[in-house]
């Protein structure tokens, strides 16, 4: 059986009306040149989630990361320098509360359902405090198990 190629994440405002100008230019670009989060990853030698955090502006870009993604992408560089370096990230906006998006709902409903049971665990582990969700990082990982059946695997690792 052939593997299927990637369905590209790409732009949509309907669901997102508040999203920063640039999103639509790195998407754009990224449909254009046929990329996938992991190879723009690669790239700019971050994880898929801080790049998908770039194009959403819930990160901020470095000069490097602007540099990598003008080559990368084919944007011109002063132009993207000029919508990614200015400003600051919007982290708390992008959706409706509590989230539509079938998906987003889900993570939402996971923190609903279990979050004071990681809350607890994480304050057994640490004691007091809070995680970071500045200093932090995550991955989603794809696992198939013994039966065929997929499996999403999202890490959240966040500083104490």
């Amino acid at each position: 059986m052939a593997t299927q190629p990637p369905r590209l994440a790409s732009y949509d405002d309907s669901t997102l009306p508040n999203l920063p100008s640039h999103t639509k230019t790195l998407f754009d670009a990224k449909t254009a040149q046929n990329l996938t989060f992991e190879q723009i990853a690669h790239h700019l030698n971050r994880s898929e989630v801080a790049v998908a955090a770039i194009f959403y502006g819930q990160a901020t870009a470095s000069p490097e990361d602007v540099d990598k993604l003008s080559s990368l992408l084919n944007i011109p560089r002063d132009s993207l320098a000029a919508q990614l370096l200015s400003g600051f990230p919007d982290r708390g906006r992008a959706g409706p509360m509590p989230p539509v998006e079938p998906l987003i709902y889900r993570l939402y409903e996971i923190v609903q359902n279990y979050g004071y049971a990681f809350k607890a665990v994480m304050n057994e582990k640490f004691g007091d405090g809070i995680m970071s969700a500045i200093c932090f990082n995550s991955k989603v990982e794809k696992e198939v198990d013994e039966a065929g059946a997929e499996w999403v695997v999202i890490t959240l690792r966040g500083k104490w």
